[in-house]
């Protein structure tokens, strides 16, 4: 983090002389614009026959100076903008390693099946984004195929979000009616919080809508049991002063603009949940671990070539030390063998012995003796064969 905030330091620097110049740029232009037309009225005025053409020589002397001038000026301002775009350039250099092909194995994405699975998930994210021409062109152009029934929830879902944007919640509202039970089993407050914003949408409307607003308020009669009845209360209690305007009232709180951003939030979450999808992208989750991993990849690499320790670091499945991404992507439970010190995978699963304790395949084939298992945090003996593997 700290790489980043010295070249945005430094980036800070040209945008802010950017402004400068362009400022400066206006006001000396605009200054040599108002010379010249003034210079150029007095000619019209006194007529080239009536001035002294000494004085004429002399003022167009001056006028063309002045031009000179301030051409030199600026260009020499530009210069000084073009040193700066340089500097940004040494500070990127300087703080970041562009050659990161040390910390990533040269045949990862030669198997035919890795290179499918990246374009799949670089497909997937531009359906999730609403790009759906660039999904198509990389579909014909890389040879991926992708189902029309995997394509067409991330169309309806694009469509609903670009209206909620729009401020629109009918297509939201159909959807969430349409989906209501599997809704409902998922516990999602989605279409009480449609039908709350719609509400309040015909509150900002005045007297003019009271009479919808108190036919609407019946779509809240099904969620009373489901929802604490303070918020169905508070909606209606607000219509007591729509006469003076909910914005001057104790209820302006429910006018609060972040709330469009909340419902498209919580109509993704559930969306993807109906459709057994991740909320964010996965290549966007791989790409910003990533961005948060490769520095220390990078770190390590440095320190396991000064000391010669080649062999710590085999571009296999793991890594020689842990790296923290935060609780952020956390995803599943890790095992790591307490014997070994060694995290567990589908070669090297956890097993349990028959006193409870748990270690891996490896320490158990390590410690087996003789065709006996003496437990190392206990002393009771067991035949290897007991031990079961457990999946977290």
């Amino acid at each position: 983090m700290e790489q980043c905030a010295c070249v945005e330091r430094e980036l800070e620097k040209v945008l802010t002389r950017f402004l400068m110049y362009g400022h400066l740029s206006e006001e000396s232009l605009d200054e040599l614009l108002r010379y010249v037309s003034e210079l150029r009225g007095q000619l019209i005025a006194y007529g080239v026959q009536d001035a002294d053409l000494s004085v004429l020589s002399q003022s167009m002397a001056q006028c063309c100076k002045n031009i000179k001038d301030t051409v030199q000026m600026l260009a020499s301002r530009h210069k000084d903008i073009h040193g700066s775009v340089s500097k940004v350039g040494k500070a990127i250099d300087r703080n970041f390693d562009a050659e990161v092909s040390a910390v990533v194995a040269e045949t990862v994405w030669d198997s035919p099946e890795r290179q499918k699975h990246m374009s799949e998930s670089i497909v997937e994210h531009l359906y999730r984004q609403g790009m759906l021409s660039v999904a198509e062109d990389l579909c014909q152009e890389s040879g991926v195929v992708i189902d029309t029934s995997l394509k067409q929830p991330f169309l309806e879902l694009n469509r609903i979000l670009e209206a909620l944007r729009m401020q629109d919640l009918r297509p939201a509202l159909e959807w969430a009616v349409a989906n209501r039970q599997r809704l409902l089993d998922l516990n999602s407050t989605l279409e009480f919080k449609l039908h709350r914003l719609y509400f309040i949408s015909l509150l900002t409307g005045g007297m003019g809508n009271q009479l919808q607003a108190l036919q609407y308020a019946r779509h809240f009669q099904p969620f009373a049991a489901q929802h604490q009845r303070a918020d169905i209360q508070i909606l209606m209690g607000s219509l007591v002063y729509l006469r003076h305007g909910i914005e001057n009232s104790p209820y302006r709180s429910l006018l609060e603009t972040n709330q469009w951003a909340e419902i498209c939030n919580i109509f993704t979450r559930d969306a993807c949940a109906l459709l057994g999808l991740s909320v964010e992208s996965p290549l966007s989750v791989s790409f910003a671990s990533g961005c948060m991993a490769l520095p220390v990849l990078m770190n390590i690499k440095q320190v396991i070539e000064q000391r010669q320790c080649s062999g710590v670091w085999t571009h296999k499945d793991e890594l020689p030390i842990e790296i923290d991404l935060g609780k952020k992507c956390w995803y599943h439970s890790v095992f790591a063998c307490p014997i070994l010190r060694q995290q567990t995978s589908e070669s090297n699963p956890p097993m349990k012995l028959m006193c409870g304790h748990v270690i891996s395949r490896d320490a158990l084939n390590k410690l087996t003796n003789a065709g006996k298992l003496k437990c190392p945090y206990c002393p009771m003996e067991q035949n290897p064969s007991d031990a079961k593997q457990i999946y977290f």
